[in-house]
């Protein structure tokens, strides 16, 4: 699992077999040329250049994804107001007088709590199913941070909240199609985009969840890695490492990718130094703190146990869970039968998606990403239907769907594309927000 140099096209060498396409593909660039380059200069500003170019470059990736989004979204509020439960649901636990407040309630009251009040890192036993009382530092501090500046223009912790977010997307979505399109085509990252709107878990793209935030952060490092540019990456991992625990993976692709820059001289040695020494700063220095705040060194560690229940136990909470749900039995904690049922489908996916991606000679950031992320996900005991959530920032994994679906003419690419955008209203949005815990 070598890093693989690329072309400065970014795209696999054509062979014989793919250089003529069928009655049903297309070639991976058809219908999106690259943009051309100035051959000198141009009339206008230097900032009416850049938007231009901007908008050439990443426009139909985020046009695709913003149009998939909307479908889904518009879907899951049309759900939610025919059903209506949300009116009597608590507040909390999926409820409101309205169906877009139930985007805020779960761990987004959380993250509005933290934007208003801050944090106050206490470990506090209790009686009952929870032997920790829960506290708002399990939550990471980067987008409850964001919330809060963005409350400043007067739009509510809510409102703020949901603006983030939606914003983040938009940003994870270009990050997504820079790192694919580098790779594997333009074509293929446009789709990569759209798809990422359609995951399952993807309804929390558009709630007041940290979700955008972070795979805006992760994809961009991983473009900046494979970009070689160093210092960037670094800048950006290091946020992530604000944003959620997640970042782990992340953090060690970062790393290891430069430390073998570093070893071998390619680049210098101050970006790759910078690459290896500062991304684990924002993550290790908030759980320093946590630990701190709480005279304990692993409070933070303690606190996910005793007040979720979520811990690494080697996977013994998922194989549990997943041969009950096969067996229709419910003999494991946190039991929600519909999206436990999706849980499962997603697990018996991501082998396939994992043999695929790997198939396809991913650099090593990408790789130390996708397999840490996992080994994270289904190596801890949580809700079990929250694991299409938490496998969500794994954008690798779209890649061979989209290398695939870049061959597809444009009428089966938008049928396809079509029906996944407005199941995802139910699948990626009701059922984990109404029959479930996102």
């Amino acid at each position: 699992m070598g890093v693989v140099r690329q072309g400065m096209a970014g795209r696999p060498p054509t062979t014989a077999a793919s250089a003529t396409a069928t009655e049903d593909e297309v070639p991976v660039e058809a219908d999106l040329p690259e943009p051309e380059e100035a051959a000198g200069p141009e009339p206008g500003s230097s900032v009416a250049v850049g938007i231009r170019r901007l908008a050439e470059r990443f426009g139909p990736a985020l046009a695709l994804y913003g149009a998939v989004k909307l479908a889904g979204f518009a879907a899951f509020m049309w759900l939610l107001e025919t059903n209506g439960h949300y009116l009597t649901n608590d507040p909390r636990f999926g409820g409101g007088a309205h169906p877009w407040d139930v985007l805020g309630s779960w761990d987004g009251l959380w993250y509005q709590r933290v934007a208003h009040e801050g944090y106050d890192p206490q470990l506090i036993p209790e009686q009952g199913f929870f032997s920790i009382k829960q506290n708002s530092a399990a939550f990471f501090p980067l987008y409850p941070g964001l919330i809060r500046l963005v409350s400043n223009l007067g739009l509510g912790l809510y409102g703020s909240g949901m603006l983030v977010s939606i914003l983040a997307s938009f940003l994870a979505a270009a990050g997504i199609f820079a790192v694919v399109s580098k790779l594997y085509g333009r074509r293929a990252g446009v789709i990569a985009a759209g798809l990422w709107a359609a995951f399952p878990g993807s309804g929390v793209e558009w709630a007041v969840y940290s979700e955008s935030v972070f795979v805006a952060l992760a994809a961009w490092a991983c473009y900046f890695v494979v970009d070689r540019n160093w210092l960037s990456a670094a800048v950006v991992t290091f946020m992530a490492g604000l944003a959620r625990p997640s970042s782990v993976p992340l953090i060690a692709g970062v790393a290891l990718a430069a430390a073998i820059a570093l070893w071998k001289r390619s680049d210098g040695v101050a970006g790759p130094l910078t690459a290896i020494l500062l991304p684990p700063v924002g993550c290790l220095g908030y759980l320093a703190w946590v630990g701190y705040r709480m005279g304990h060194l692993d409070g933070y560690i303690t606190l996910q146990r005793g007040g979720w229940l979520h811990f690494f136990d080697w996977g013994r909470y998922t194989l549990r869970a997943a041969t009950n749900v096969l067996r229709g039995e419910t003999n494991y904690l946190f039991t929600y039968p519909t999206e436990d049922l999706i849980a499962v489908l997603v697990l018996l996916a991501l082998p396939i998606l994992l043999v695929a991606l790997l198939s396809k000679r991913p650099p090593l950031v990408l790789t130390v990403y996708t397999v840490g992320t996992l080994v994270m996900v289904l190596g801890s005991q949580q809700m079990f239907g929250t694991l299409s959530r938490f496998v969500l920032p794994i954008f690798p994994l779209l890649i061979p769907l989209a290398v695939a679906l870049a061959r597809v003419r444009l009428r089966n690419l938008a049928t396809v594309l079509g029906v996944a955008a407005l199941s995802s209203g139910w699948y990626a949005g009701y059922v984990i927000f109404q029959l479930g815990i996102p």
